[in-house]
C-alpha cells in the first residue's frame, strides 16, 4: 500500500506543487529560472521512474529528492507569492512523500526488487546514531551540491558557479554514495540458510548455512549483549533478532576504531530488520529453527 501511495503523490507534483513552484520561480531572471525548472523537472522524472520499478537506487533516489522537494515547498510558502491553498497543497504532497519514503513497504519493495531466484530480502533497520546525526541534512547537501554550480552560472556568475561546482559535486557524490549503502543492508533468506549484507559493519556479506543455525529468534532491546557476541545493530535497538550459531563462525567485520577489518569468531550475532515478525514467520517456514513463544 506505502509503495502505491508514494507513486501517487510523486506523480500529482506537477499538479500538487507545481503552481507553487512556478510562484516562487516567476521573479527570477531567464537564465536561472530556466536551468531550475531543468532541475526540478529532471528530479522529479529520475524519482518517477524509481518508484514505478523499486530498487535499492531508486529508494535513494527518492529519499534524497523527497526531502529537498518538501524544504523547497516550505521556503516558497514562506517567501513566495503562492496563494495560501497552493502553497499548503505543496508542503502536505511533498511532506507526505518524504514519510512514505521511509516506509518499510518501500524499503521492502526495493531491496526485493533486485532478489534472486527463491530469496526474500528484508531490510536493516536505519542506525538511531546516523537518524540523529548526519542523516537528516544529507539529501539537502545533495541538492545543494548538484543545484549551486549551475543556478550560479546561469545568474551570470560564472567563476563563482564553477566553485561551487567544484566543491558541491564531489560533495553530493559522496552523500548519494553513504546514501545508497543504507539502502544495501539487508537479511536474505536463501534456500542455503541466512545471508547478512550490510556495508557498514560488514566488508562483504556473510552466508550462514541452515544447518550450521541453532535459533533465530526476537531479542529483547534492553536484554544485555554478552562479550562474544557479535552486534550489528548500530543502536537500532527496535526489532532486534539473536541468530545463534550451532558452532563457532569466524568472518571478517568492521570495528569502530579499526581501519580496515579483523576477524571476528563468534557463536551468536544480534541485528534490527523491518518487520521482524515477518521475518521470523519466512524463516520457519524455509525450516530456520525459530522458538515459539
Amino acid at each position: 500500500m506505502s509503495v502505491w501511495l508514494l507513486r501517487i503523490a510523486w506523480a500529482s507534483l506537477p499538479i500538487t506543487a507545481g503552481p507553487a513552484a512556478a510562484d516562487a520561480l516567476d521573479g527570477w531572471s531567464t537564465g536561472p529560472q530556466i536551468v531550475a525548472a531543468v532541475l526540478l523537472w529532471s528530479a522529479w522524472g529520475v524519482v518517477l521512474t524509481g518508484v514505478l520499478t523499486p530498487r535499492p537506487v531508486a529508494l535513494t533516489a527518492v529519499r534524497v529528492a523527497a526531502p529537498g522537494f518538501f524544504v523547497l515547498a516550505v521556503v516558497a510558502a514562506i517567501f513566495g507569492d503562492a496563494a495560501g491553498v497552493t502553497a499548503v497543497a505543496a508542503i502536505v504532497v511533498t511532506g507526505a512523500a518524504v514519510v512514505l519514503a521511509v516506509t518499510p513497504g518501500v524499503a521492502m519493495a526495493a531491496a526485493n526488487g533486485v532478489a534472486y531466484g527463491d530469496e526474500r530480502r528484508f531490510p536493516l533497520k536505519t542506525p538511531r546514531v546516523l537518524l540523529l546525526g548526519p542523516l537528516p541534512p544529507a539529501p539537502l547537501l545533495v541538492g545543494a551540491g548538484i543545484a549551486a554550480g549551475p543556478l550560479l552560472v546561469a545568474a551570470d556568475r560564472p567563476v563563482v558557479g564553477a566553485l561551487a561546482l567544484v566543491v558541491g559535486i564531489p560533495v553530493a557524490a559522496l552523500m548519494v554514495r553513504a546514501l545508497h549503502g543504507l539502502s544495501r543492508r539487508w537479511v536474505v533468506l536463501v534456500p542455503a540458510g541466512l545471508v547478512v549484507v550490510d556495508p557498514l559493519t560488514l566488508p562483504d556479506p556473510v552466508l550462514f548455512l541452515r544447518e550450521h543455525i541453532a535459533s533465530l529468534r526476537a531479542a529483547d532491546p534492553s536484554e544485555r549483549v554478552h562479550a562474544g557476541v557479535v552486534d550489528l545493530r548500530l543502536g537500532a535497538l527496535a526489532d532486534s533478532l539473536a541468530l545463534t550459531l550451532g558452532r563457532e563462525t569466524e568472518f571478517l567485520a568492521t570495528r569502530r576504531g579499526v581501519r580496515g577489518s579483523v576477524p571476528a569468531t563468534t557463536t551468536e550475532l544480534r541485528f534490527a530488520a523491518v518487520r521482524s515478525g515477518e521475518l521470523l514467520a519466512e524463516a520457519a517456514q524455509r525450516r530456520i529453527p525459530v522458538p515459539t513463544a
